[in-house]
């Protein structure tokens, strides 16, 4: 069992989500190095997981979890390909390097809103999606990388809610979920352009299954890149 802070905090997803009782992965850290049974209080891991269970929950545990490793080809056959809610999907979204999180394109249902709040690069911003381009039940936060104050388009990295927390925030509101780009590393069917599949964001909060229609593919150094329209959860 790993007993060292590093190798603990290095362990641990990085979301600073607060929903384990600590308001960083840091402070998380410190306290599994005496209660390392605790670890099951991270919501990214999930009792479907075929890797844990409430009997064998620890930080080995998280080197194999869907939700928490780095994900490679050579570790599909780990898993069960269910997800939080033992439902099939056909693939994992993960994230772009150096990025922290999804890479979410979005649009605001008051698209005005953005020049109301001159949103801008690198701002911190929290909203929900609503309604059936997605429907998620939890509010989101990140950092914006791209925005177009015509359109309201903006293109933004989905994070923990550590940052608004900590520093501040401009709130979005409800926002329509347009489309994902991620990478895939991982994947039981073979990708086509024109396809609907069932995939699973890396770090989705709630590890539910999305739905969407790839209209890109490209296959780089770090993983066949993709962008995902169409969207809802189900």
């Amino acid at each position: 069992m790993i007993s060292n802070f590093n190798d603990i905090l290095s362990e641990l997803p990085g979301m600073d989500c607060g929903n384990c009782g600590y308001k960083s992965c840091y402070d998380f850290a410190n306290f599994l190095i005496n209660h390392p049974e605790e670890i099951k209080r991270c919501i990214y891991l999930n009792k479907s997981c075929s890797c844990i269970s409430d009997e064998n929950a620890n930080i080995e545990s998280l080197k194999k979890c869907i939700s928490c490793s780095n994900i490679t080809e050579t570790e599909s056959s780990k898993f069960t390909w269910k997800d939080s809610l033992e439902r099939d999907f056909d693939f994992v979204l993960d994230t772009f390097v150096n990025e922290p999180g999804p890479r979410e394109i979005i649009i605001p249902h008051n698209p005005i809103r953005v020049r109301e709040l001159d949103i801008k690069k690198d701002d911190i911003l929290i909203g929900r999606p609503l309604g059936l381009s997605c429907g998620c039940p939890i509010t989101h936060s990140g950092y914006v990388i791209d925005v177009d104050q015509i359109t309201g388009i903006i293109t933004w990295c989905v994070t923990g809610p550590l940052n608004p927390r900590n520093i501040g925030y401009k709130d979005l509101g409800y926002y329509s979920a347009q489309a994902y780009e991620g990478l895939v590393n991982i994947s039981k069917v073979e990708l086509k352009i024109g396809m609907r599949y069932w995939f699973l964001p890396h770090r989705c909060m709630l590890q539910w299954r999305h739905s969407g229609l790839i209209n890109f593919i490209n296959k780089t150094k770090d993983g066949i890149k993709i962008r995902v329209e169409g969207l809802f959860i189900g």
